[in-house]
Protein backbone atom coordinates (compact mmCIF):
# COMPACT_ATOMS: atom_id res chain seq x y z
CA UNK A 1 0.00 0.00 0.00
CA UNK A 2 2.88 2.48 1.09
CA UNK A 3 4.48 1.67 -2.68
CA UNK A 4 1.32 2.26 -4.18
CA UNK A 5 0.45 5.02 -2.90
CA UNK A 6 4.28 6.55 -3.83
CA UNK A 7 4.20 5.51 -7.19
CA UNK A 8 0.69 7.10 -7.62
CA UNK A 9 1.89 10.77 -6.01
CA UNK A 10 4.57 10.50 -9.38
CA UNK A 11 1.58 9.64 -11.98
CA UNK A 12 1.30 6.47 -11.98
CA UNK A 13 -1.41 4.81 -12.41
CA UNK A 14 -1.61 2.16 -10.25
CA UNK A 15 -3.69 -0.94 -9.28
CA UNK A 16 -4.30 -2.75 -5.73
CA UNK A 17 -4.93 -6.44 -6.08
CA UNK A 18 -6.62 -8.62 -3.18
CA UNK A 19 -9.31 -10.85 -2.36
CA UNK A 20 -11.29 -7.92 -0.62
CA UNK A 21 -9.82 -4.56 -1.41
CA UNK A 22 -12.52 -2.34 0.15
CA UNK A 23 -9.99 -0.13 2.28
CA UNK A 24 -7.33 0.40 0.21
CA UNK A 25 -6.06 4.41 -0.13
CA UNK A 26 -7.92 6.22 -3.15
CA UNK A 27 -5.22 6.96 -5.03
CA UNK A 28 -4.95 2.72 -5.68
CA UNK A 29 -7.31 1.26 -8.05
CA UNK A 30 -9.03 -1.59 -6.30
CA UNK A 31 -9.24 -5.30 -8.48
CA UNK A 32 -11.14 -7.94 -6.91
CA UNK A 33 -9.39 -11.46 -7.27
CA UNK A 34 -7.81 -14.53 -5.81
CA UNK A 35 -3.89 -15.87 -6.73
CA UNK A 36 -5.54 -19.34 -6.03
CA UNK A 37 -7.50 -19.51 -9.76
CA UNK A 38 -6.35 -18.60 -13.30
CA UNK A 39 -9.86 -17.41 -14.06
CA UNK A 40 -10.44 -14.89 -11.49
CA UNK A 41 -7.19 -13.33 -12.35
CA UNK A 42 -8.04 -13.51 -15.94
CA UNK A 43 -11.37 -11.72 -15.51
CA UNK A 44 -10.26 -8.99 -13.49
CA UNK A 45 -6.42 -8.04 -14.34
CA UNK A 46 -6.23 -4.42 -15.79
CA UNK A 47 -5.06 -4.33 -19.54
CA UNK A 48 -1.72 -2.55 -20.59
CA UNK A 49 0.42 -3.26 -17.17
CA UNK A 50 3.76 -1.91 -17.64
CA UNK A 51 5.24 -3.21 -13.57
CA UNK A 52 3.87 -6.22 -11.77
CA UNK A 53 4.83 -5.90 -7.69
CA UNK A 54 4.02 -9.44 -6.67
CA UNK A 55 3.75 -8.98 -2.40
CA UNK A 56 1.61 -11.70 -1.29
CA UNK A 57 2.22 -13.36 1.98
CA UNK A 58 0.75 -16.39 3.25
CA UNK A 59 -2.00 -16.34 5.91
CA UNK A 60 -0.88 -18.83 8.22
CA UNK A 61 2.20 -20.64 8.76
CA UNK A 62 1.44 -24.16 6.56
CA UNK A 63 3.01 -25.37 3.99
CA UNK A 64 0.41 -25.37 2.09
CA UNK A 65 -0.28 -21.01 2.55
CA UNK A 66 3.17 -20.83 1.37
CA UNK A 67 2.97 -23.43 -1.69
CA UNK A 68 0.17 -21.13 -2.38
CA UNK A 69 1.15 -17.52 -1.72
CA UNK A 70 4.85 -17.88 -3.75
CA UNK A 71 4.62 -20.97 -5.51
CA UNK A 72 1.04 -21.58 -7.16
CA UNK A 73 -0.09 -17.97 -6.80
CA UNK A 74 2.84 -16.71 -9.15
CA UNK A 75 2.16 -19.35 -11.76
CA UNK A 76 -1.46 -18.40 -11.61
CA UNK A 77 -0.34 -15.20 -12.32
CA UNK A 78 1.96 -15.67 -14.77
CA UNK A 79 -0.34 -17.92 -16.75
CA UNK A 80 -3.59 -15.33 -16.43
CA UNK A 81 -1.30 -12.74 -17.63
CA UNK A 82 -0.40 -14.30 -20.93
CA UNK A 83 -3.78 -15.77 -21.34
CA UNK A 84 -4.95 -12.08 -22.00
CA UNK A 85 -1.85 -11.22 -24.10
CA UNK A 86 -0.03 -8.89 -21.44
CA UNK A 87 3.94 -8.40 -21.31
CA UNK A 88 5.06 -6.55 -18.31
CA UNK A 89 8.29 -4.89 -18.13
CA UNK A 90 9.35 -6.00 -15.16
CA UNK A 91 7.85 -8.64 -12.45
CA UNK A 92 9.41 -7.53 -8.63
CA UNK A 93 9.02 -10.44 -6.23
CA UNK A 94 9.24 -9.84 -2.66
CA UNK A 95 10.58 -13.16 -0.49
CA UNK A 96 12.21 -12.97 2.80
CA UNK A 97 15.98 -13.61 4.12
CA UNK A 98 14.01 -16.84 5.31
CA UNK A 99 15.74 -18.65 2.29
CA UNK A 100 18.92 -18.66 3.94
CA UNK A 101 19.85 -21.47 6.73
CA UNK A 102 22.92 -19.64 8.65
CA UNK A 103 22.55 -18.90 12.00
CA UNK A 104 26.23 -18.65 13.74
CA UNK A 105 26.49 -15.29 13.04
CA UNK A 106 27.90 -15.10 9.25
CA UNK A 107 27.72 -12.52 6.93
CA UNK A 108 25.00 -13.84 4.01
CA UNK A 109 24.81 -11.82 0.41
CA UNK A 110 23.07 -12.62 -3.00
CA UNK A 111 25.97 -14.98 -3.93
CA UNK A 112 25.99 -17.31 0.09
CA UNK A 113 24.42 -20.67 -0.27
CA UNK A 114 20.51 -20.64 0.34
CA UNK A 115 19.97 -24.41 1.94
CA UNK A 116 16.85 -23.23 4.60
CA UNK A 117 16.24 -25.47 7.34
CA UNK A 118 12.54 -24.75 7.65
CA UNK A 119 9.39 -25.89 4.73
CA UNK A 120 8.81 -21.76 4.73
CA UNK A 121 12.07 -20.99 2.85
CA UNK A 122 11.82 -24.25 0.90
CA UNK A 123 8.76 -23.04 -1.01
CA UNK A 124 10.18 -19.17 -1.06
CA UNK A 125 13.44 -20.70 -3.06
CA UNK A 126 10.54 -22.31 -4.89
CA UNK A 127 8.84 -19.31 -5.55
CA UNK A 128 12.11 -17.10 -6.55
CA UNK A 129 12.79 -20.08 -9.05
CA UNK A 130 9.21 -19.73 -10.59
CA UNK A 131 9.66 -16.11 -11.61
CA UNK A 132 13.08 -15.80 -12.50
CA UNK A 133 12.24 -18.54 -14.87
CA UNK A 134 9.40 -17.43 -15.87
CA UNK A 135 8.25 -15.51 -18.82
CA UNK A 136 9.03 -12.01 -18.15
CA UNK A 137 12.06 -10.41 -16.86
CA UNK A 138 11.81 -10.46 -12.51
CA UNK A 139 13.82 -9.39 -10.02
CA UNK A 140 13.82 -11.00 -6.04
CA UNK A 141 13.85 -8.52 -3.39
CA UNK A 142 14.65 -10.71 0.06
CA UNK A 143 13.09 -8.91 2.73
CA UNK A 144 14.20 -8.98 6.54
CA UNK A 145 12.16 -8.10 8.91
CA UNK A 146 9.25 -4.68 8.35
CA UNK A 147 8.51 -2.49 10.58
CA UNK A 148 7.23 1.12 10.46
CA UNK A 149 3.97 3.01 10.75
CA UNK A 150 1.36 0.69 12.16
CA UNK A 151 3.86 -2.58 12.83
CA UNK A 152 5.07 -1.16 16.07
CA UNK A 153 4.68 -4.23 17.18
CA UNK A 154 8.24 -5.00 16.08
CA UNK A 155 9.32 -2.32 18.51
CA UNK A 156 7.56 -4.22 21.19
CA UNK A 157 9.48 -7.56 20.45
CA UNK A 158 12.65 -5.70 19.90
CA UNK A 159 12.03 -4.13 23.68
CA UNK A 160 12.61 -7.91 25.28
CA UNK A 161 15.91 -8.38 26.59
CA UNK A 162 17.31 -11.78 25.97
CA UNK A 163 18.56 -14.15 28.92
CA UNK A 164 21.46 -13.58 30.20
CA UNK A 165 23.28 -16.71 28.94
CA UNK A 166 21.52 -16.44 25.63
CA UNK A 167 24.82 -16.12 22.76
CA UNK A 168 24.52 -12.61 20.69
CA UNK A 169 21.90 -12.85 18.61
CA UNK A 170 21.59 -10.70 15.56
CA UNK A 171 18.16 -9.43 13.89
CA UNK A 172 18.24 -7.94 10.38
CA UNK A 173 15.40 -4.99 9.34
CA UNK A 174 14.05 -2.75 7.15
CA UNK A 175 11.89 0.45 7.86
CA UNK A 176 8.74 0.05 5.30
CA UNK A 177 9.39 3.02 3.69
CA UNK A 178 12.76 1.69 2.44
CA UNK A 179 10.56 -1.31 1.52
CA UNK A 180 8.62 0.85 -0.43
CA UNK A 181 11.53 2.36 -1.92
CA UNK A 182 13.95 -0.44 -2.68
CA UNK A 183 10.94 -2.01 -4.44
CA UNK A 184 10.33 1.02 -6.20
CA UNK A 185 14.03 1.60 -6.94
CA UNK A 186 14.32 -1.91 -8.61
CA UNK A 187 11.49 -1.90 -10.86
CA UNK A 188 12.84 1.09 -12.73
CA UNK A 189 16.49 -0.04 -12.43
CA UNK A 190 17.95 -0.17 -15.83
CA UNK A 191 20.11 -3.47 -15.45
CA UNK A 192 19.04 -4.65 -12.55
CA UNK A 193 20.35 -8.34 -10.91
CA UNK A 194 17.85 -11.42 -10.70
CA UNK A 195 18.21 -10.73 -6.54
CA UNK A 196 18.69 -7.85 -3.87
CA UNK A 197 18.91 -8.39 -0.07
CA UNK A 198 16.62 -5.77 1.17
CA UNK A 199 17.83 -5.02 4.59
CA UNK A 200 19.40 -1.77 6.29
CA UNK A 201 22.81 -1.45 6.91
CA UNK A 202 23.44 -2.55 10.28
CA UNK A 203 22.43 -6.36 11.35
CA UNK A 204 21.56 -5.34 14.79
CA UNK A 205 22.69 -7.43 17.76
CA UNK A 206 19.12 -7.92 19.96
CA UNK A 207 20.65 -6.90 22.95
CA UNK A 208 22.08 -3.78 21.51
CA UNK A 209 18.36 -2.76 20.19
CA UNK A 210 16.63 -3.67 23.67
CA UNK A 211 19.23 -1.58 25.11
CA UNK A 212 18.75 1.50 22.57
CA UNK A 213 14.76 1.24 23.05
CA UNK A 214 15.07 0.98 26.66
CA UNK A 215 17.05 4.07 27.31
CA UNK A 216 14.45 6.37 25.14
CA UNK A 217 11.34 4.35 26.35
CA UNK A 218 9.05 4.68 29.40
CA UNK A 219 9.19 1.53 31.45
CA UNK A 220 6.74 -0.74 30.69
CA UNK A 221 2.94 -0.94 32.35
CA UNK A 222 3.47 -2.49 36.00
CA UNK A 223 7.20 -0.71 37.04
CA UNK A 224 7.80 2.26 38.65
CA UNK A 225 10.34 4.48 37.63
CA UNK A 226 12.30 6.94 40.10
CA UNK A 227 12.48 10.49 38.51
CA UNK A 228 15.86 10.45 40.42
CA UNK A 229 17.17 7.50 38.19
CA UNK A 230 19.72 8.16 35.84
CA UNK A 231 18.54 6.14 33.03
CA UNK A 232 15.31 4.47 32.71
CA UNK A 233 15.11 1.22 33.64
CA UNK A 234 15.54 -1.82 31.09
CA UNK A 235 12.31 -3.85 30.72
CA UNK A 236 12.39 -7.19 32.65
CA UNK A 237 13.92 -10.27 30.38
CA UNK A 238 10.94 -12.58 28.77
CA UNK A 239 11.01 -15.48 27.12
CA UNK A 240 13.73 -17.30 25.43
CA UNK A 241 13.93 -16.14 21.87
CA UNK A 242 13.92 -17.51 18.66
CA UNK A 243 17.92 -17.64 18.39
CA UNK A 244 17.98 -19.99 21.35
CA UNK A 245 21.50 -22.08 20.67
CA UNK A 246 22.46 -19.76 17.91
CA UNK A 247 23.22 -16.57 16.56
CA UNK A 248 21.60 -15.49 13.70
CA UNK A 249 22.93 -14.27 10.54
CA UNK A 250 24.63 -10.69 9.05
CA UNK A 251 22.54 -9.64 5.93
CA UNK A 252 24.46 -7.53 3.70
CA UNK A 253 22.58 -4.46 1.81
CA UNK A 254 25.66 -3.99 -0.28
CA UNK A 255 24.65 -5.50 -3.54
CA UNK A 256 21.33 -2.69 -3.20
CA UNK A 257 23.55 0.43 -1.93
CA UNK A 258 25.46 -0.26 -5.21
CA UNK A 259 23.18 0.04 -7.32
CA UNK A 260 22.03 3.52 -6.57
CA UNK A 261 19.19 3.40 -3.49
CA UNK A 262 19.73 5.87 -1.21
CA UNK A 263 18.14 4.40 2.32
CA UNK A 264 16.37 6.93 4.46
CA UNK A 265 16.39 5.17 7.38
CA UNK A 266 20.11 3.40 7.39
CA UNK A 267 19.99 1.60 10.86
CA UNK A 268 16.99 1.00 13.04
CA UNK A 269 18.48 3.78 15.53
CA UNK A 270 17.38 6.42 12.67
CA UNK A 271 14.12 4.43 12.01
CA UNK A 272 12.66 3.64 15.84
CA UNK A 273 13.47 7.15 16.86
CA UNK A 274 11.23 8.11 14.09
CA UNK A 275 8.16 5.93 15.30
CA UNK A 276 9.01 7.10 19.03
CA UNK A 277 5.66 9.66 19.16
CA UNK A 278 3.60 6.80 17.86
CA UNK A 279 4.80 4.00 20.50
Amino acid sequence: TALGERLAAEGHEVFGLRRSPEGLPSPIEPVAADLSGVSSLREALPGELDLVFYTASPGCSTDEAYELAYVRGPRNLFAALRERGESPRRVVFTTSTGVYGQSDGEWVDETSPTEPQRSSGRRLLEGERTVLGGPFPAVVLRLGGIYGPGRTRAMDRAREVPPEDEPPAYTNRIHRDDCAGALRHLALLEDAEPVYLGVDHEPAERRVVAGWLAARLPAPAGEESSEEEAAPREPAPRARGPFRGGSGKRCSNARLVASGYTFRYPTFREGFAALLPEA
